[in-house]
């Protein structure tokens, strides 16, 4: 400890009982401050590690929260009632392709928690130009709807949304608490 803590032994080699104490107390009230500080930091590096990419992969279902390239937590996702191909026009069902931004989020009186997807993208605006249409817009990652006639697990097992990404509640949760507004989203065939 005196290699550690050299004022610590100092104090605490003079005769006197009374500069022990202080030494004791003094120390005490320094690990008080300092260990539930270390303790703060050390369970937010393990269970909330930077995420840098969130990637869709809407074949299977799964959402994947990536920190440096590596997978830190997967979660089950529904998407558009026409899952297969990219959204191409307002109204089509469809959940986008492609590279995004996780731009701006809210509390959504419908779905819980929402998070906006940046669609369309340069790439999504000269497509829809090409075909005449509207590539429409409002694409979110958002909780499941609170529904007596239908319970939250009922929406889990199926595609329902009109484009969005939606995952249960309490999976929308722990994703509104890990990702930030300017996170990168790539969602993949």
């Amino acid at each position: 400890m005196s290699r550690c803590l050299p004022w610590f032994t100092a104090i605490t080699a003079t005769t006197s009982h009374s500069y022990s104490r202080i030494a004791l107390l003094l120390l005490a009230a320094a690990l008080a401050a300092v260990l539930p500080v270390q303790a703060s930091l050390a369970s937010s590096r393990d269970s909330s590690s930077f995420i840098d990419k969130v990637l869709v992969e809407k074949s299977e279902r799964r959402l994947h929260l990536i920190s440096r390239g590596k997978v830190i937590k997967s979660y089950r996702v529904s998407l558009g009632k026409q899952p297969l191909g990219a959204k191409v026009q307002e109204g089509d069902r469809r959940t986008p392709e492609g590279f995004y931004w996780i731009d701006w989020r809210k509390p959504s009186d419908n779905y819980n928690l929402s998070m906006h997807i940046s669609y369309p993208n340069s790439r999504d605006l000269a497509k829809a130009k090409e075909l005449g249409v509207r590539p429409g817009g409002m694409i979110m990652l958002h909780g499941t709807p609170v529904d007596e006639e239908y319970p939250e697990w009922y929406f889990h097992t199926l595609d329902w949304t009109e484009g969005c990404i939606a995952l249960t509640n309490k999976d929308m949760r722990d994703l509104w608490r890990r990702v930030k507004d300017g996170t990168l989203i790539e969602i993949r065939p």
